[in-house]
């Protein structure tokens, strides 16, 4: 093929995307906007119907104006049920998350921010009351989540931004609505669509044998690693390791938390049988992210676990998805395992997803001086075996 002939062949239109990829993109491209501070138009199952424009909190301080611009009723400030309790100074027993109506004097980027994150430093004024939720209201909530962001999110009406297709501040702002239902169904979907991209022989200090296979999700927002030893599909049920990324303890060596020790050890205990394979999750934090798990850490320092932590910050005890490992693992020939752990939740969680748990093998290693709380709240709050 000669060069021109390449060149056409690039500039030739993209095939059309599976719909449920592109479900995926479009779900991936809003969590992005409300990364950068943009505001993000959701729709309902007909056009215009409950529409809403969300901003995060955390994030929108430059697209405030914007999202004013695209509303056309007073916004609701979207927080989950413990965060909202706490600024409320009361009980909110509810599961759902909990809307905030707001006035003017608490649109202010600075106040937002605080009002969604307890580590922050500034004082607020009175809290308003709980308003009625807005429809889409939980589909906002939950792509603040996707974007790894504090949950909280302020929502105002936008049906007529919706029902007219492209505003001109919606035209300006290259806005693409996202429906709410696919924001839901995206931890499943981009799970379950989990691809195999790349594998290599990475031999490593502890299991010479190793290889590293790569899986990435349909829309490329997320990438996920099984570290395989030895020969597992030849084993009737191989050692199986879940563990969740750890940039503190796997990395940095942080004496917070077990991580970096039991990284280490599922590693060496697969060397040592022959065979195995550990699933290296992006999910930091049981799920909720770097960022958010430093938050935690500040919130611990101040006197909570681990547990009320995360709930203080909006997020629940444990965010992570578990079809991801089990997708990894069917993608690799394994269907049945000994899962090495002392999370009875995650024997559960692979169960659920197909994988047939024949045993548990206990993978416990003694308390250093700094997390012997940490370790603690583990056996007494989230069920571990220790």
């Amino acid at each position: 093929m000669n060069r021109l002939s390449a060149i056409g062949r690039i500039a030739d239109p993209p095939a059309a995307l599976d719909p449920a990829a592109a479900r995926l993109r479009g779900v991936h491209r809003a969590s992005s906007d409300l990364r950068r501070g943009a505001p993000v138009l959701l729709t309902g199952a007909g056009a215009g119907e409950g529409a809403v424009v969300a901003l995060s909190a955390e994030t929108g301080s430059s697209g405030l104006p914007d999202f004013l611009a695209l509303s056309d009723g007073p916004p609701v400030l979207v927080l989950a049920a413990a965060r909202a309790a706490g600024l409320l100074h009361r009980p909110l027993e509810q599961a759902e998350p909990v809307s905030l109506r707001l006035g003017p004097t608490l649109l202010v980027p600075d106040l937002l921010r605080a009002m969604a994150d307890p580590t922050a430093e500034q004082a607020l004024p009175e809290m308003p009351e709980v308003a009625a939720a807005l429809p889409l209201a939980g589909p906002a909530f939950a792509l603040a989540k996707i974007a790894r962001l504090l949950p909280a999110v302020l929502v105002a009406p936008a049906a007529a931004v919706a029902a007219a297709g492209a505003s001109a501040a919606a035209a300006r702002l290259g806005i693409v609505p996202v429906h709410g239902a696919d924001v839901l169904a995206y931890p499943a979907e981009a799970a379950a669509g989990l691809q195999r991209v790349a594998e290599a022989a990475v031999p490593l200090e502890d299991a010479a044998s190793a290889r590293i296979v790569a899986f990435r999700t349909p829309d490329g927002a997320q990438e996920h690693l099984a570290i395989v030893i030895g020969d597992p599909v030849a084993a009737e049920a191989p050692l199986v390791r879940l563990h969740s990324e750890c940039f503190t303890g796997d990395l940095l060596g942080s004496l917070r938390c077990d991580c970096g020790a039991q990284l280490r050890g599922a590693i060496q205990r697969m060397e040592a049988e022959g065979s195995g394979v550990l699933l290296y999750l992006a999910q930091e934090g049981r799920g909720i992210g770097l960022v958010n798990k430093l938050r935690a850490y500040a919130l611990q320092d101040r006197g909570l676990d681990t547990l009320d932590a995360n709930r203080a910050l909006g997020w629940g005890a444990d965010e992570r998805n578990f079809l991801i490992a089990a997708t990894m693992l069917r993608a690799l020939g394994v269907g049945r395992v000994r899962l090495l752990t002392n999370n009875p939740d995650k024997i559960a969680a692979l169960g659920a997803c197909g994988i047939a748990v024949t045993g548990r093998e206990s993978h416990v290693f003694a308390a250093n001086g700094v997390n012997d709380r940490y370790l603690a709240t583990k056996a007494a709050r989230f069920g571990h075996l220790l």
